[in-house]
């Protein structure tokens, strides 16, 4: 059975989101209208809203760094991740947590991302050499 992941969150500007969304992280973008706009999120449905983002905490812990709570995020292949990364940082995103490996030699090992929307909604983006090792111990 293959499923679809979808997501509805607010942001407070439609024209930002699109910039962001559709311009940095190249998503295409889905069905709108004067309060909300579809992307697809590499796959995924997202519907961003008119209104006030949802509240968040740095009281994650990933290694030393303290990222926010709650976040949403995927996972990609590694080099699919790798080229997101790239234009991310071409696009002079300020990170949360920089682009980097974690569990490197382990089972489990990936390389992870955090960094926020215009409006301070956290995003997590994960890379993994075979998506087979997302749940590995």
């Amino acid at each position: 059975m293959k499923s679809l992941f979808h997501l509805a969150f607010n942001v407070r500007n439609l024209d930002l989101a699109r910039q962001f969304y559709g311009g940095v992280l190249g998503c295409a973008e889905g069905r709108a209208t004067a309060t909300w706009v579809d992307f697809d999120f590499f796959g995924h449905q997202i519907s961003l809203h008119l209104g006030e983002p949802f509240k968040t905490e740095r009281t994650g812990h990933v290694g030393d760094t303290l990222v926010p709570m709650p976040h949403f995020g995927l996972v990609l292949a590694l080099p699919d991740w790798q080229a997101l990364a790239q234009r991310l940082e071409a696009a002079h995103t300020e990170f949360v947590l920089k682009p980097q490996v974690r569990f490197e030699g382990q089972p489990g090992e990936q390389w992870t991302m955090f960094f926020c929307d215009p409006f301070g909604n956290p995003i997590e983006i994960k890379g993994f050499r075979s998506l087979d090792a997302l749940y590995s111990a």
